[in-house]
C-alpha cells in the first residue's frame, strides 16, 4: 500500500477505533429492532456505512485487500434465497408466508418474537453487503472512466 493512498495518519487512526463501535451499533440495531426503533434495514445502512467508513479513511486498495467482494457479493444474495426460505417454512408450519412459527417467548425480552429477530438478521446483512458492494462497484466504475491518475 502507498503512503499517500486514503487519508491521513489521524483519520486513519481514528477510523481504526470508530469503526468497531459503527459495526457494534449496527449490530444492536438489527438484534433489538423488535423492540426499538430500528431492524434489519437501519442496521444493515450503519452496518455499511462502517465499510465505507474503511474505504474512505484506507481507500480502495486496501479494502480490496483486506475484505473479500466477491464473497460479499455471495452472501448477499444467498441472504434473500434465506428469507425466501424462511417464508416458505412459516407456510409449511404457520400457514402464511413469513408466519412466526417460533416460539413468541416472554413479552420485551430479546427472544421475544419468534422469527422476527431472525428476519432482522437476514434483511440487515443483505442490506449492509447489498449497499456496500454498491458503493464499490461505484468508486471501481469511477476510476475505470478515468477519475484516477
Amino acid at each position: 500500500m502507498k503512503q499517500n493512498e486514503g487519508m491521513t495518519l489521524i483519520v486513519k487512526t481514528v477510523t481504526r477505533v470508530s469503526v468497531w463501535l459503527i459495526f457494534l451499533y449496527g449490530i444492536y440495531i438489527i438484534l433489538h429492532g423488535h423492540l426499538t426503533p430500528g431492524g434489519g434495514f437501519a442496521g444493515g445502512v450503519v452496518l455499511a456505512l462502517g465499510f465505507l467508513n474503511i474505504m474512505l479513511a484506507y481507500g480502495r486498495k486496501y479494502v480490496e485487500g483486506w475484505l473479500n467482494i466477491k464473497l460479499m457479493k455471495d452472501i448477499e444474495s444467498s441472504m434473500a434465497t434465506l428469507f425466501l426460505a424462511l417464508g416458505i417454512l412459516g407456510m409449511s408450519f404457520g400457514g402464511g408466508l413469513l408466519a412466526n412459527f417460533l416460539s413468541k417467548g416472554e413479552l420485551f425480552r430479546l427472544l421475544s418474537s419468534g422469527t422476527i429477530p431472525i428476519l432482522n438478521i437476514l434483511i440487515g446483512t443483505k442490506v449492509s453487503m447489498a449497499l456496500f458492494v454498491v458503493i464499490y462497484s461505484l468508486a471501481v466504475l469511477h476510476i475505470v472512466k478515468g477519475g484516477e491518475k
